[in-house]
């Protein structure tokens, strides 16, 4: 490290950003993605498209299907239709088995009516488990987020000309253009970068720094779970059995009791037995906290057993926290700051990463192997991701395990994009990879067609935009041995 205070923290940055870059670009870009989860999960349920679901009636479909496919489950989780995604969605656990996740038909509560995809969940999950094991996915994430909060503060301190990196940007100029655009992309949206960054930390701080929660529960995470959501605890199964109350006062009670917050998720803990709770939570449309109001009943009489409003300050700072990070309170045009912002993230990342490759070119060290890696992490992630929704159009509707067969296309597709990019010499690597992204998402956008409904045409319009980008970004690689551009 070098002295100087402002030396120091510019040493922080650059190895910051460089041992962790790779992994913020993917969680960034999932991240963005996610903004728009529900958009994609119809994008990739197309007989779904232009329907619309009544939430009680849905989630009582649901219930009902559950109750005869599910019974011996020890809880029931359910995401209740909304105008963004008509359908409901179900989380259940199979009896001493993994849990199971479907899209149910909003009329009949089924699966079978619709096709077997994750959705935008795949990206909502990914974006902080990596598709990783619980919890060194989760681990992995959090500390990756405070890296990226660690890299904009001391990105803050290293920039002298904060201001003036507003103003100035010199083009066909070399390293210096690349360090023009990485100041550029990193200062116009910065507040969104560090609230996003450091909500995301915060969201996953019982990870990073478990040991206040271990010592004061004495490692009970139960209980910790049940202190912070005092109206989310269930009651112990007796192991006698019971039969749930008729689904519709309870959900006509939940859904009056939340007025135009309407109804978010249901949760049904022992729904076989005679000590079945069902938690209500109000929907998150219009307040940037979550879980603000939960209700809490009776199972198996429908009697209300507690109506909760969360108002401990300490709690409400970190619902609202974790509320600015996921966003589902924003409109669609706060949505799609938030997904244009996250692509200005994810753009300072990539830079930073072909900036310093770029540096160390200029001082006559050997990059080639960096630099093919960086072809493949920043041009094939876009082609994985692409060719996730690819998938979802390719493969037979009637699949078996279609969901898993869609995620292992992403995987398959980025291992190759890694090996190809190794294989490759730098710049025929970049140029390559970059065809290939462009080519990918020009397909999305095919497949996006005939553009009758406001998510086609986003999707198609998004894909274009970047596909043209990948465009531009292939006619502008260098020749090997050329001058970086």
């Amino acid at each position: 490290m070098r002295p100087g205070f402002r030396a120091a923290m510019t040493w922080l940055h650059d190895w910051t950003g460089i041992l962790t870059g790779w992994v913020l670009l993917a969680i960034v870009l999932s991240g963005t993605l996610s903004v728009f989860r529900s958009e994609i999960n119809v994008w990739m349920r197309p007989e779904l498209a232009g329907r619309t679901a009544d939430p009680v009636r849905a989630t009582i479909a649901a219930i009902d299907w559950l109750h005869d496919h599910a019974p011996r489950s020890p809880a029931w989780y359910l995401t209740a239709a909304n105008p963004r995604a008509p359908f409901t969605w179900a989380v259940w656990q199979q009896p001493d088995g993994p849990f199971v996740q479907h899209a149910l038909d909003p009329a009949s509560g089924a699966p079978d009516t619709i096709r077997d995809t994750l959705g935008g969940e795949f990206f909502y999950r990914f974006h902080f488990e990596l598709q990783i094991p619980y919890p060194f996915g989760r681990l992995v994430a959090a500390v990756a987020a405070m890296a990226l909060v660690l890299a904009l503060v001391t990105g803050i301190v290293a920039h002298r000309r904060f201001f003036a990196d507003f103003f100035t940007f010199r083009p066909h100029k070399g390293q210096r253009s690349w360090l023009d655009a990485h100041n550029l992309l990193g200062v116009t949206v910065l507040p969104f970068h560090l609230v996003i960054a450091f909500s995301g930390a915060v969201t996953l701080a019982s990870l990073l720094l478990p040991w206040g929660i271990l010592s004061a529960y004495r490692g009970a995470p139960a209980q910790f779970q049940d202190a912070l959501s005092p109206a989310m605890a269930a009651r112990p199964a007796t192991g006698t059995p019971g039969t749930l109350a008729p689904m519709e006062p309870i959900l006509h009670e939940a859904a009056r009791r939340f007025g135009s917050d309407g109804i978010g998720q249901i949760y049904v803990y022992n729904p076989g037995d005679a000590a079945a709770t069902l938690i209500a939570i109000g929907g998150n449309g219009r307040h940037v906290g979550f879980d603000s109001h939960v209700l809490r009943f009776d199972g198996t009489t429908g009697r209300i057993l507690a109506d909760y409003r969360e108002h401990r300050p300490m709690i409400s700072t970190f619902a609202t926290l974790y509320g600015l990070h996921v966003a589902r309170f924003a409109p669609p045009l706060t949505r799609w700051l938030y997904f244009v912002c996250g692509l200005l993230l994810a753009a300072v990342i990539a830079s930073g990463l072909r900036l310093r490759t770029l540096r160390r070119r200029r001082q006559g060290k050997s990059t080639e192997a960096v630099e093919r890696l960086n072809a493949g992490m920043i041009a094939g992630i876009p082609v994985a991701f692409a060719g996730y929704f690819l998938a979802n159009r390719l493969l037979p509707a009637t699949l078996p395990d279609r969901a898993g067969h869609e995620v292992q296309a992403v995987f398959t597709l980025w291992g190759l994009m890694l090996v190809l990019a190794a294989a490759l010499p730098s710049a025929t690597g970049w140029r390559v990879l970059s065809v290939l992204a462009m080519l990918a998402l020009g397909g999305v956008a095919g497949f996006s067609a005939p553009w009758l409904n406001g998510i086609d045409q986003g999707a198609a319009i998004v894909a274009i935009l970047l596909a043209a980008g990948f465009g531009y970004a292939a006619s502008r690689r260098p020749a090997p041995g050329g001058r970086a551009r």
